[in-house]
């Protein structure tokens, strides 16, 4: 298993590491030359302890299969990915343009809707959009933000071109694996970190605190912060406990809270109500409140919308935000920038087609074998179409799907996915992979030193998502100048 770079060969795809057979990206020669070093026994025994490291770590994801619940170890393949610093930080003041637009985007549709009377966004995308809160209308949270962390998902084409696929704006998540991730690495080659300008991103949770901190309706330099969890059998748990326990918040559930008459949010304790100022939510709009979404919600608290309002309670994200977490929406974003930012898109979007039209509907009907094809509001990689993957029934069910509910599809051409060299069981393979960035907006705007990198460990395959089949590896940014 000793790497011999000669020997990989990414074409046709662009590679992460290396331009071509034996030649190493400029930003990445270090890394490449310092594996190239290692012998057999060395590369395996490295394997081995991140494996182990992720044990003792207790890095865990959840999957959901047959109404079972299965916790399996974070899978994690060794090899970083490597991005000079003068790309990102074009990609980082793209992550910042399109997070301001869209929060601006979200301000305007509960507040007046202008960008729709100004026949920019037509009407029709809100009339069965799912993530539209009528609850919401008529209020503004502090500086105009609703979605405070978002996690947006990057690919490149086969020329090295960054796009945007789409926008997590509701409940992101991925960011500890992220952390994690570096923590592994470093644990496995120890070494090159002292030989390399890697950007650091273990501030993460340092800047999430404070921007949670920035939205407090008290002015205290500690004020009290809450990660608000589904529980335990949550997908996502590991990374809420990992977080609250990284800020020095509070984890709760619904049942831990509560909303007394002064319009206030309470956790309960030992020693009695304690007032909470901030509320970090990983529980969906419809969960978060029974009082004003589902009535039968036992996960939530209830009056916690009213708080929110009476701007009594900090929520990040806010209810609402989702509105813009909507693949339809998406393809509104490079209008959204130029008509309130008065500014070109800096990071494009991928080409889409809408379904709602005849014509580009019949058109992606008929192209089926040849585009992705994505539901509006469905995430993890569910409930998509890959076309050139596909068979003729599924893409039979797809047409009639589609023409049943118009406004719920997309279509996007099958992108040649970056790749980058992943260490499998037959050695070094070229394999697939994304990049989601966390961008955090409050006060300020941070944007982290990469971000997760989720790699599509079966060959071939352009699914990435750990609940199907996909990993992980740590991401670099290196400052070459440095």
């Amino acid at each position: 298993m000793s790497i011999d770079w000669k020997a990989y060969d990414p074409r046709p795809f662009f590679d992460e590491l290396i331009a071509a057979p034996g030649q190493p990206r400029i930003a990445a020669r270090t890394l490449t030359d310092y594996l190239a070093s290692l012998d057999d026994a060395e590369i395996r025994s490295r394997k081995q302890a991140a494996e182990l490291a992720i044990i003792e770590m207790g890095i865990s994801f959840t999957v959901y299969s047959e109404g079972e619940n299965i916790d399996r170890a974070w899978p994690f393949d060794i090899i970083p990915r490597v991005i000079p610093r003068k790309e990102w930080d074009v990609v980082q003041a793209g992550l910042v343009q399109r997070l301001s637009a869209l929060n601006m985007f979200i301000d305007d549709i509960y507040n007046g809707q202008r960008i729709v009377r100004d026949k920019v966004v037509p009407e029709y995308v809100f009339a069965n959009s799912r993530n539209f809160r009528k609850q919401c209308v008529g209020h503004s949270p502090p500086y105009g933000v609703w979605a405070h962390i978002c996690g947006s998902d990057l690919v490149r084409d086969g020329s090295g071109t960054f796009y945007v696929l789409e926008d997590n704006l509701r409940v992101p998540s991925g960011v500890s694996y992220m952390l994690e991730n570096r923590q592994v690495t470093k644990r496995v080659f120890p070494e090159i970190f002292e030989n390399s300008n890697i950007l650091p991103v273990d501030e993460y949770t340092t800047q999430l605190f404070d921007m949670l901190a920035s939205i407090s309706p008290r002015p205290l330099d500690y004020p009290k912060v809450a990660v608000l969890t589904p529980g335990i059998f949550n997908s996502a748990y590991f990374e809420h406990s990992f977080l609250a326990q990284r800020m020095g918040a509070q984890l709760v559930e619904g049942a831990d809270l509560v909303v007394e008459d002064d319009d206030c949010v309470y956790m309960r304790t030992i020693d009695g109500l304690e007032r909470v100022d901030v509320i970090y939510r990983r529980i969906d709009d419809e969960f978060m409140d029974p009082e004003a979404f589902r009535a039968d919600s036992m996960l939530g608290v209830p009056g916690l919308l009213r708080a929110w309002r009476a701007g009594n309670v900090g929520l990040a994200n806010a209810p609402g935000s989702g509105v813009a977490d909507d693949k339809v929406i998406y393809t509104f974003v490079p209008a959204m920038i130029k008509y309130y930012l008065d500014q070109d898109p800096i990071i494009p979007n991928v080409p889409t087609w809408l379904c709602t039209g005849e014509k580009e509907r019949e058109h992606v009907i008929a192209h089926l074998d040849e585009l992705v094809v994505k539901p509006a509001n469905e995430s993890g990689g569910y409930g998509m179409l890959v076309g050139p993957h596909s068979t003729k029934k599924q893409r039979a069910e797809f047409a009639e799907l589609i023409r049943k509910d118009p406004r719920n599809y997309i279509a996007q051409p099958t992108l040649d996915l970056s790749v980058a060299p992943t260490l499998c069981d037959d050695g070094l393979e070229p394999r697939h992979l994304d990049l989601r960035p966390f961008i955090l907006q409050g006060v300020r705007t941070d944007v982290t030193a990469g971000g997760l990198t989720r790699v599509a460990m079966k060959k071939g395959s352009l699914v990435v998502n750990s609940s199907q089949g996909g990993g992980s590896k740590d991401t670099w940014i290196v400052d070459e100048e440095a």
